[in-house]
């Protein structure tokens, strides 16, 4: 009898708490400069490259995997004056997904370390311990 009622009750269970967990599919981050914002950087030091007039891209000292694009090269160019490409700088700014990887990645099971975003940066600042 103990038993029959333990049986019962398991099914219940099993059936219930399906339909009341969150089973609804998840809205895909919108990617680009207008997306929605990941994560925010506050001085995060980053290897910083870029090119006259044309991009800006660094990786971060903590995640030398991943890329980041200036969402706002032509704002931020005249700040480089006095740095050279692939100085160790301090980056703050708004991250968000880049486009072509988000897609990439989305249609595709192979999961990678090398990840692609866009940065709205609001601020680029020179590292005070140096290269």
């Amino acid at each position: 009898m103990r038993g029959n009622i333990f049986r019962k009750i398991l099914i219940v269970l099993l059936v219930i708490v399906p339909s009341l967990s969150d089973s609804a599919c998840k809205k895909q981050a919108k990617c680009g400069c207008n997306g929605d914002v990941l994560y925010s950087l506050t001085k995060e030091r980053a290897t910083v490259y870029y090119t006259s007039g044309s991009s800006i891209t660094f990786t971060t000292l903590v995640d030398p995997y991943s890329t980041y694009n200036f969402c706002n090269p032509g704002e931020m160019f005249p700040k480089f004056t006095n740095y050279k490409s692939g100085d160790i700088l301090e980056i703050t700014g708004k991250v968000y997904w880049e486009c072509n990887y988000l897609y990439q990645t989305s249609n595709s099971s192979y999961q990678t370390y090398y990840k692609v975003y866009m940065c709205q940066v609001s601020d680029v600042t020179s590292n005070p311990y140096g290269k």
